[in-house]
């Protein structure tokens, strides 16, 4: 499922691999080493902002080095705006952006990234389309033309939408064999029930009704200026970024027609029990979860250090128990997802069937010791430099840089929540962790999703509730 989890979960993949190699020696430290030096300022991006007079909003951050530059497009309207009849039919207008425009062939567009050493993706999200690219900084003119033309006048050729359709049948059926895809699928709806924010992954007839003509007329609802951000960052002077920006996108127009804007998704739901039967499978698929809070919330940062203390790294509570003392999982962690209208936390752990039961009643009581347990002050100070080491290692990329300022946008954050960040995490104290604990973390709160065998897992789901079977 497409969602803003991509760079959450490559946050958290970086985060298990520093504290793991953290954990790797067990040699005492040698004794009278000294003291840490004082922390030095984190490093803060400055900035730049515009507001073209068509409404586009243009953030630019030059940065010496690396001779590149990154360009991001975000526009407001995601899967999340999508009918609930064709769930994502945003994904396909995203992936055929590149496809054609009006003076541009698909060969054209590709050719033209060769000659400038650029690179080209697209994506639809909850709550936002977007275009990410990058080039040479000395072809930054033609990057940005190209972003420009792609996003203002795709033409959705028919025999490139035809392909397009034949690749999305087949990776429907990819996905379909996917356990992790199917606990993922049936969790957010366990978690968002008929809100928007369950129905992020494209169906069969949502492809089926991908024509060029839908998907044109989605396209101009869709693209707006005044609901869209514009970040160039890279080896760029920021005067000629804006005037880049101005000359490639100041014609664009809006048509003046408000769009509906995503309802606040459930901060909570009744605790379901879902099985996704999958018979034959040796393993169950565990999904542990509640809705919660938008990122705009003020409890956004003490809950992303709460969640990292209990699965969101090596020496987390739920990896230091389920994987090292029990051994019933490699890889079990925690995530915490907020977005612009709401968010969901979940432990994911694959597990063999016979001790599906136990991680079960082993995650009840790691979550419930979230409120009953005060984190140790190295749980704290551990968790919150991983949170803090993380953002910076990740933002030292640019293209990341890039991405965590639309991404930062999209979810309703100010352009200063950027140099916030890491700051505020460091704020975080014991007594505030446990106080997200008491309101987020109960067991008795947290759905229960496992793909699995039912005539090999049912007698241990028993004690924990009465499971529904899944059918979308």
């Amino acid at each position: 499922m497409k969602t803003n989890k991509t760079f959450k979960l490559l946050a958290l993949a970086v985060g298990l691999s520093l504290a793991g190699f953290a954990q790797a020696s067990t040699q005492p430290l040698p004794k009278d080493l000294p003291a840490y030096g004082p922390e030095k300022p984190l490093p803060t991006p400055q900035i730049q902002q515009r507001t073209l007079p068509n409404g586009l909003t243009v953030w630019v951050v030059p940065r010496d080095g690396l001779p590149k530059v990154n360009v991001e497009l975000a526009v407001l309207g995601g899967t999340a705006a999508d009918d609930a009849a064709t769930p994502a039919l945003s994904e396909m207008v995203a992936r055929l952006l590149d496809e054609g425009t009006a003076t541009r062939s698909s060969l054209q567009i590709a050719e033209t990234l060769r000659s400038i050493g650029g690179d080209y993706r697209t994506g639809a999200y909850a709550d936002a389309i977007t275009i990410r690219a990058d080039a040479l900084a000395s072809h930054a003119p033609e990057l940005i033309a190209l972003v420009a033309d792609t996003a203002l006048h795709p033409s959705f050729p028919a025999k490139e939408v035809a392909l397009a359709q034949a690749n999305a049948m087949q990776e429907l059926k990819v996905q379909e064999s996917s356990p992790a895809w199917q606990a993922q699928r049936a969790f957010d709806h366990a978690a968002f029930g008929s809100h928007p924010y369950s129905r992020d992954a494209l169906s069969e007839a949502t492809v089926k009704a991908s024509d060029p003509a839908a998907l044109r007329a989605l396209h101009d609802a869709r693209f707006q200026p005044d609901r869209a951000l514009l970040v160039i960052v890279g080896h760029i002077d920021a005067g000629q970024a804006f005037k880049l920006a101005g000359e490639q996108f100041g014609a664009w127009k809006a048509d003046g027609k408000a769009m509906a804007t995503t309802p606040p998704a459930p901060h909570q739901a009744a605790a379901k029990r879902l099985i996704v039967p999958r018979e034959g499978a040796v393993q169950s698929n565990i999904r542990y979860g509640r809705p919660l809070i938008a990122a705009s919330n003020p409890d956004f940062i003490p809950l992303t250090v709460a969640d990292t203390i209990l699965g969101g790294g090596f020496t987390s509570r739920i990896t230091q128990d389920i994987r090292e003392d029990k051994g019933y999982s490699y890889s079990p962690f925690s995530q915490f997802d907020a977005q612009r209208a709401g968010g969901s936390a979940f432990a994911r752990v694959d597990v063999r069937n016979e001790v599906t039961g136990a991680t079960l009643a082993e995650l009840a009581k790691l979550y419930d010791s979230m409120a009953t347990q005060a984190p140790s002050e190295e749980e704290l100070t551990g968790a919150k430099r991983l949170v803090g080491g993380i953002y910076l290692l990740r933002n030292q990329i640019q293209s990341a840089l890039t991405a965590t300022m639309a991404g930062y946008w999209i979810d309703g954050l100010p352009p200063d929540f950027l140099g916030r960040y890491v700051a505020e995490a460091n704020k975080v104290t014991a007594d505030q962790v446990q106080a997200m604990g008491r309101k987020y973390f109960a067991s008795r709160d947290q759905s229960i999703v496992v793909v699995g065998d039912p005539k090999a897992i049912d007698a241990q789901l028993k004690p924990f509730g009465t499971f529904q079977f899944y059918t979308p």
